[in-house]
């Protein structure tokens, strides 16, 4: 899950949903306190959009609950503009406190900003690959690809290095080290290997090109 938005308002709630799943985030709502925390520990959201007057258990007691288990982005959305109400949700550990009626570009713009500075920066995307360097997980399209450490490990090496002729000798140095006891072959096998799992056909390669008498190059 990607975001998480606890809000009891269902306008606002659904409203906030369908644009932020417009931008192609996951999302889930919940409409009390009680059932936003269950939700929080089950699906592990990557940011929250909290209301603050919530039924059961309100939005500042949400926020202390969810910051004593995880350092998750959380925005705090309110009519509640006193200081002390905004001092209060930044001290228990909001990231941001957004005025309502709020500009929905405004709080799109703060949500895609702190999906970039926080998770971008541990995914490479080239054209429909994609790779997650904290999961180790790599996906072409939305197809999860089943890849070895060692494929893993060779396919960002081509990734963070895209448009670049990398010479054999530099890639199986990188991947398998020169104190090795592989053989320079395994490192053909392993391009094969990849070929087969993120090209359309592994024999016309368009990621993977050929550079003949010096290795491969990322595209």
């Amino acid at each position: 899950m990607d975001i998480l938005i606890i809000e009891d308002n269902e306008e606002i709630a659904t409203l906030l949903r369908d644009f932020l799943q417009a931008e192609d985030y996951s999302v889930c709502l919940a409409n009390n306190g009680e059932l936003g925390m269950e939700y929080f520990e089950k699906g592990n959201p990557k940011l929250v959009v909290l209301d603050i007057m919530l039924p059961g258990i309100d939005g500042f007691g949400i926020c202390k609950k969810i910051r004593e288990m995880s350092n998750t982005p959380i925005f705090i959305t309110s009519a509640k503009i006193e200081k002390e109400d905004k001092l209060n949700g930044l001290i228990l550990g909001a990231d941001d406190y957004i005025e309502k009626p709020y500009d929905i570009d405004i709080l799109l713009a703060k949500i895609a900003g702190i999906f970039k500075r926080r998770y971008e920066q541990d995914k490479i995307v080239c054209g429909d690959i994609k790779l997650d360097k904290v999961k180790r997980k790599g996906y072409k399209g939305a197809t999860e690809l089943t890849l070895t450490g060692k494929e893993f490990e060779l396919l960002q090496f081509f990734m963070e290095n895209q448009g670049k002729t990398l010479s054999k000798d530099l890639l199986f140095q990188k991947i398998w080290g020169f104190d090795s006891f592989s053989e320079p072959q395994t490192l053909t096998v392993h391009v094969k290997w990849l070929r087969k799992k993120i090209e359309d056909n592994p024999k016309e390669p368009k990621h993977i090109v050929t550079v003949w008498g010096v290795g491969y190059r990322f595209e």
